[in-house]
């Protein structure tokens, strides 16, 4: 019973944690609950969508992807060339998609099979292939848009008379959130009340992600992924091809991230062009570890629960800060002092326990064939 619940208590290191975090930092800053509720709920919108699109990698064993920064790429192609052709709203977001599409499609095939070509380096690999991407993704931006590229709408290209501004302000900024939103105010008391926004069509497609994702697990390619992901060598001889499995997950992940970052720029308003997709992978990454999920098994609670601690430690931490050091600044250097860690905890924790299942499997075989020599001789 005590080895099950240091097992447990080991497991849930992360989570537990940062409720601790929170929790310290809520007492220090007492900040008010409105602004609480109404803060968190804004960016479980915003941010929930793209941690999923980290889940059906894990399943089939390339651990977290780190290469969803294409996918948020294809997205904002998507989103800057809709706005040139003068679409704003849903119809901006709709045509966004339908051009991101195929552009993570074909990011995803690539990255797949760069990756099966690193097979137990994947993490690692898929993070050198955003930086990597990312030269093209602006060189695409920068010197073709404007030149090779024409584009109708001024606004957006520099002064030189080419390549896109650093910042642009969205046309369809809240096209999907404002369809239909009402407010949520709960009074508590004379000072505390719970305020949030609930935008019903953005919870609705991020609710039917879920329960494509529950539904895929048990589909004949969910339950292949699981196959590969626990033993590929094992699945490629029962008949499966593990590559092509490996790389049409890497494919899901990427259009998901597309749309997530879609949904997470329209819920802002703003697209840093140049800068935009740099987090996404690292706080969808840590979001998804403070849940309790781990680089080789994750589910839809992990990701519920870690956007909300995570994104809980965005909002207190900066206000502790202030009120412990003066200065809100001493609250961002340690959240991202936090975020970098949580990362670089889990990837040493899977390398662990990786050397340690090989340990126990070499100590096996070398308990078996001791065996079957005794046996041998006994004869």
């Amino acid at each position: 019973m005590n080895k099950k619940f240091k097992k447990k208590l080991i497991r849930f290191m992360v989570p537990i944690l940062f409720i601790i975090i929170v929790i310290a930092g809520l007492i220090i800053a007492k900040p008010p609950l409105s602004y609480i509720t109404n803060e968190l709920s804004k960016r479980m919108v915003r941010n929930t969508f793209l941690v999923l699109s980290l889940i059906i990698p894990i399943i089939a064993g390339m651990g977290i992807n780190f290469g969803i920064p294409l996918g948020a790429m294809a997205g904002q192609i998507g989103i800057i060339f809709a706005q040139d052709w003068g679409f704003t709203g849903l119809t901006g977001l709709i045509i966004a998609a339908i051009i991101g599409t195929p552009i993570a499609i074909l990011l995803g095939q690539f990255s797949g099979r760069v990756l099966n070509r690193a097979r137990g380096r994947e993490m690692i690999t898929s993070m050198m292939l955003a930086f990597f991407i990312l030269g093209w993704y602006m060189l695409f931006l920068l010197n073709l848009c404007g030149t090779i590229i024409p584009l109708k709408n001024k606004s957006m290209i520099l002064s030189q008379g080419y390549g896109i501004k650093n910042s642009i302000t969205l046309a369809s900024a809240q096209g999907l959130d404002n369809i239909l939103k009402f407010r949520v105010n709960i009074p508590i008391n004379a000072k505390h009340q719970i305020l949030f926004d609930i935008p019903v069509v953005t919870i609705i497609i991020i609710a039917l992600l879920c329960v494509f994702i529950m539904w895929f697990r048990n589909t004949k390619l969910g339950h292949d992924m699981k196959a590969v992901g626990q033993n590929q060598y094992v699945s490629q001889n029962a008949g499966m091809d593990a590559d092509k499995i490996r790389i049409a997950s890497i494919v899901m992940s990427t259009v998901l991230a597309c749309y997530g970052q879609i949904i997470y720029l329209q819920n802002i308003g703003t697209l840093a062009t140049y800068a935009g997709q740099d987090q996404a992978a690292l706080y969808a990454a840590a979001a998804i570890l403070v849940g309790g999920a781990s680089v080789s098994k994750a589910s839809i609670p992990n990701v519920i629960l870690g956007t909300a601690l995570f994104h809980l430690m965005f909002i207190v931490l900066p206000q502790a800060g202030r009120v412990l050091a003066g200065d809100a600044i001493i609250g961002e250097y340690f959240r991202t002092f936090l975020s970098y860690a949580v990362v670089t905890m889990a990837l040493i924790m899977h390398a662990y326990e990786r050397k340690k299942e090989e340990d126990d499997l070499r100590h096996q075989m070398r308990e078996q064939r001791h065996k079957k020599e005794k046996e041998i001789k006994e004869m």
